[in-house]
Formats: structure tokens, C-alpha cells, sequence
């Protein structure tokens, strides 16, 4: 019997929502929620996302709206596509117009700044009896590919693996494989914390201090998410799969990246405020290294680079004498981080 209704729906028309709508249409109806009506107006007459995703067309199986109770018949899937800083806020809003079945998928890469939640969590707490169907999606996952149809990957984390597997059985296919893990955790710190490396790696990049630089850096960053993932309990081997090591590639060498983007630009010796308005999107990197760091100190986890990080952008630091502190820390044990 064929679907009349959307049984899937995404919440938030970015990029990455407005990507994940047009590849589960090829499959079946979808509903796109968006901030307001005026958007979802201007969705509706042009077809497409010129904002964010131009060029990709909203064909006839995206209802755009901004009404949340277009949700209702969400039964199978919600996913939750906002900005991390707007999880919250948008978690509650729509929270009365979720049916009590679907799995609510976050695809936002962030920590919360005042609680240092991951999102599973903000979703968990808005949402009241969803703890047990909220899953996360994270991975090297650059959106303008994956909307031209490029392969890709990802990797589904929820503590019960039929959660998860539903979440493979409707989102997945050829050119968007998707593997599942339990450690919610690491894939949730993985995918955020990974941005602050991006970050360095595109000031890296712009200075000019070559290839063999920006490896070291961004390998360094990966060991110091990875040690405060596992200071909170997550899979180590996590970090070296695609939520890891993968994310950690992508978003650190592509031109696509937001967070790249802003480290190159704070390179050209912009400050943080003159950057953040002229980003095509959210580079969560900004908005999660101040969490990263409380993290790292509540845990007595060293992260220099993202220390290094935070004070270039909120403390005034230049750039350059950021990388240069990095790069001349005293050397460690690789393995131990003891001197």
C-alpha cells in the first residue's frame, strides 16, 4: 500500500536538513519543518534552498511547512537538523506535535554551552519519555556532496540497536551507507569536538606552514578529543572509525567546511565577530570550544589546541602565536601524553 502521508519528517531547512530531505524523498514523502512561514514561503515558490543548498531542487514529495503539527505524522522518523545553540528551544517547540513512535534522529554536531549536554541529551530533556528512541548521526557528512548524489558515509549511535537499525533501514542506501555503534558517547564528542581541530587546521592551511603541519596538527586534535571522550566514558575505538578519524578528515581539509573556512579567515587576521555573519551557515566549532574547554577542566583532561582555540577567538589571541605555541609545546610521550 503506498505511503500518502510522511511518515518522516526533518526538523530545521539548513543545509544539511534541506540535504537529508531531498535524499529521503527519492523514497518516499517527507515533511521539511522550518523556522517560520516567511522561509517556508520562500522554500515553496523557489523550489530550492538558495541559502543554503542552491541548485538543489524541493521536488514534490518535500512539504515544506512551518506548522509543527505537520509532525503528527511523523510515525516512523524525526530528525532533529538545527544548530546546536537552537536544539533546545526548537526541541521544545515542536515536543507536543512528536507522535510517540518515531525514533528522534540528532544530526547536530555541538555541546550544549551552559549544561555541557550533547544533543541526544537536550533532545531527551525537552521531550519528555523519548530517552530510549533518541539517536545521534555523525561522520564525514559535507552536505553539497551528498546532495549531488556523491557516496558517503555515516554512523548511526544508539545505545538500542533496533533503534538504530531503523534508523539504517529508512535514511540509508547505495550512496549514503550507514553503520551503527552503542556508544552514543563518543560518537556524540567525536562529531563535535571535531570542529575545533577543523578550525586550526584552516589557519594552518592559510599561513602557509605546509602539509606535514596541518597532518600533525589535526592528528594531535584527534588524541585530545579522544582523551576526553574516553575521561567520559566513551569507546576509544570510536574515535578511530568515521564519527572519528573520518569527520576529523573532512572537515578539516575541505574547502566545504564551515569550521575550515573560519580557521582560514581568522588566519587573514579576522576576529571572530567580523567572521561569524559572513559564513554561509554555523560553524559550531565557535560555539562548542568554550564547552570543550569547561569539559577538559572539569575532567582534567589536557586539549591545548583547544584552549589554544578558545583564546584566539574569545580572548583576543593572535592567531599565529597560537600555532606557534603549538607547535613548540615541550615534547610528551605520544602514546601517554607524560613528559
Amino acid at each position: 500500500m503506498p505511503v500518502t502521508r510522511p511518515r518522516v519528517a526533518i526538523v530545521g531547512a539548513g543545509a544539511w536538513g534541506t540535504t537529508l530531505a531531498a535524499l529521503l524523498s527519492k523514497q518516499e514523502p517527507v515533511t521539511l519543518l522550518t523556522r517560520d512561514e516567511p522561509n517556508a514561503q520562500t522554500l515553496r515558490a523557489d523550489g530550492e534552498n538558495r541559502r543554503h543548498l542552491p541548485g538543489v531542487p524541493l521536488g514534490d514529495r518535500i512539504e515544506v511547512t512551518a506548522d509543527p503539527s505537520a509532525l503528527a505524522s511523523a510515525s516512523e522518523l524525526v530528525v532533529m537538523a538545527v544548530p546546536s545553540a537552537a536544539m533546545r528551544a526548537t526541541a521544545a517547540a515542536v515536543a507536543r506535535s512528536i507522535p510517540d513512535s518515531p525514533v528522534l534522529l540528532s544530526v547536530a554536531k555541538g555541546i550544549e554551552g551552559v549544561t555541557l549536554l550533547r544533543m541526544t541529551e537536550v533532545v531527551a530533556d525537552e521531550i519528555p519519555g523519548t530517552s530510549s528512541r533518541v539517536a545521534a548521526l555523525s561522520g564525514p557528512n559535507l552536505a553539497p556532496e551528498i546532495s549531488r548524489g556523491l557516496p558517503a558515509a555515516a554512523v548511526v549511535a544508539a545505545e538500542d540497536d533496533a533503534v538504530s537499525r531503523r534508523v539504517v533501514e529508512i535514511l540509508g542506501g547505495r550512496t549514503f551507507r550507514l553503520y551503527r555503534n552503542r556508544d552514543v558517547v563518543g560518537v556524540e564528542l567525536a562529531g563535535a569536538l571535531k570542529n575545533i581541530v577543523a578550525i586550526v587546521a584552516g589557519a594552518v592551511e592559510e599561513l602557509g606552514a605546509g602539509d606535514n603541519a596541518k597532518a600533525a596538527i589535526t592528528t594531535r586534535g584527534l588524541a585530545e578529543v579522544t582523551r576526553l571522550g574516553v575521561a567520559m566514558g566513551a569507546n576509544p575505538l570510536t574515535f578511530a572509525g568515521l564519527a572519528g578519524i573520518g569527520d576529523v578528515l573532512a572537515t578539516s581539509t575541505s574547502a566545504l567546511s564551515r569550521n575550515h573556512r573560519l580557521g582560514v579567515e581568522l588566519a587573514k587576521g579576522k576576529t571572530w565577530p567580523q567572521i561569524e555573519s559572513t559564513l554561509p551557515g554555523v560553524a559550531e566549532g565557535a560555539y562548542t570550544v568554550r564547552a570543550a574547554v569547561s569539559l577538559a577542566d572539569a575532567h582534567d583532561v589536557d586539549m591545548p589546541i583547544a584552549h589554544e582555540v578558545n583564546a584566539v577567538l574569545y580572548e583576543g589571541k593572535d592567531v599565529r602565536d597560537s600555532i606557534v605555541d603549538l607547535l613548540s609545546r615541550s615534547s610528551k610521550d605520544e602514546l601517554t601524553g607524560e613528559t
